[in-house]
C-alpha cells in the first residue's frame, strides 16, 4: 500500500474554482484508476480557504499511473492558480485501522 495526504492552502476567493476542478477530476479518478482504493477530499473546519486530500494506492506503481492520467495532470497544471502556498504533501504510513481494503496494511 502506498498512502499520502495533502494540504491545499487557497487564496482568497479562489476556492470556488479549486472544488470545480476537483469535482471534474475526481469522477475521472473513481471510473479509471481501479489501483486508487482511497480517495478522498475534505473541506477544514474553521479553514475555508484550506483543503486536505487522503489517498491510498494499491502500491507505489498504482499511485505512478494515477500522476500518469491526464485527468490528474491537467489538475496537477491547473491547480497552482488556486493556492496561496505550495501543497503540502506527507508520504504516511498506515496503522490499525478500519475501512482500509483488507491487506492493505
Amino acid at each position: 500500500m502506498f498512502a499520502l495526504v495533502v494540504r491545499f492552502d487557497l487564496a482568497p476567493d479562489r476556492a470556488d474554482s479549486f472544488d470545480r476542478l476537483v469535482a471534474k477530476t475526481v469522477p475521472l479518478i473513481l471510473a479509471r484508476e481501479p489501483g486508487t482504493l482511497l480517495y478522498v477530499t475534505h473541506s477544514v473546519e474553521g479553514a475555508p480557504l484550506a483543503r486536505v486530500f487522503y489517498e491510498v494506492y494499491a502500491d507505489r506503481a498504482a499511485f505512478d499511473a494515477h500522476e500518469d492520467q491526464v485527468h490528474v495532470k491537467r489538475f496537477l497544471a491547473e491547480r497552482g492558480q488556486y493556492l496561496s502556498a505550495p501543497a503540502r504533501v506527507e508520504f504516511v504510513t498506515p496503522g490499525p485501522a478500519k475501512g482500509l481494503p483488507a491487506g492493505t496494511r
